[in-house]
């Protein structure tokens, strides 16, 4: 028979989503100073780093509201009030990215979704590559490829077409010519871009995407239906040019430090 938590107890350290995310903020809390902050340092503490009232001072909400989401209590934290804790924490952008993945949030500093602006380093670096190459946005439209690319991918980085990955796989009737086993790698797809895009799937753009990719393709809106999902991989691609015949493929993924909202996507020939 299994005990109920208790006082002497007590659950998991991570039983719940808000009790991971009250632990993750006070460790941070107690890491912190009040020298850090701007604050003077009073009189003798019994505990490490900031009190509670101090973090809520500085993030302007109640102390009781704070306190209540440090002890892990169900209560509802909006995206702007954690925003405010984590620059009052001060919270390194690999520990702001992790509090708002424990709290299910999108960061209000993340890149406008609709932005289609990549940094010019990393165009730049495309074009050095001497492999086919090229960056996907978040909707996975193709921002820049090299010369190789182009030439690999017919009717998609050539010539004047829509340069949405998702569009070319399945409405151009080509690309069921060039893509070796098409249907696998067409449902595989389907199911990274459900992973890839779980953060902003109600974000207007995305949602056009997707609504109007299952009214043009029947696949598409199969597979898409299955709920199936699955982290984009690397790994062998094959393809059937209509110049050079069978080509294979080893794939590589990046994602860039401060930009991950972007993909760029290299292409090895084995």
């Amino acid at each position: 028979m299994t005990t109920p938590p208790s006082a002497d107890h007590p659950p998991p350290l991570d039983a719940t989503p808000a009790r991971a995310l009250g632990d993750f903020i006070r460790a941070h809390r107690e890491r912190l100073s009040p020298q850090a902050v701007g604050l003077p340092p009073g009189p003798r503490r019994r505990t490490p780093g900031l009190r509670r009232e101090e973090v809520a001072q500085l993030c302007g909400v109640s102390p009781t509201w704070y306190t209540w989401i440090e002890q892990g209590r169900p209560v509802s934290a909006s995206a702007d009030a954690l925003a405010r804790i984590a620059v009052a924490l001060q919270l390194s952008r690999a520990e702001r990215a992790y509090l708002f993945e424990l709290a299910a949030q999108r960061d209000p500093a993340e890149p406008d979704p609709a932005a289609a602006d990549a940094p010019t380093t990393l165009l730049h670096t495309v074009q050095l590559v001497d492999s086919p190459a090229y960056v996907l946005d978040r909707q996975w439209n193709a921002l820049a490829w090299n010369e190789r690319a182009a030439d690999l991918f017919v009717g998609w980085l050539d010539g004047t077409h829509d340069r949405n990955l998702l569009r070319y796989t399945f409405t151009e009737p080509v690309a069921r010519e060039l893509i070796v086993d098409w249907e696998t790698r067409a449902r595989r797809l389907a199911a990274e871009f459900r992973a890839d895009s779980i953060r902003h799937l109600n974000d207007a753009p995305t949602r056009a995407l997707i609504d109007s990719l299952s009214a043009a393709s029947d696949d598409f809106a199969r597979y898409w239906a299955s709920q199936d999902v699955g982290g984009r991989e690397g790994g062998r691609r094959e393809f059937n040019h209509p110049r050079d015949g069978r080509i294979v493929y080893d794939q590589i993924t990046f994602k860039p430090a401060h930009r991950e909202d972007l993909k760029l996507v290299v292409l090895v020939r084995e």
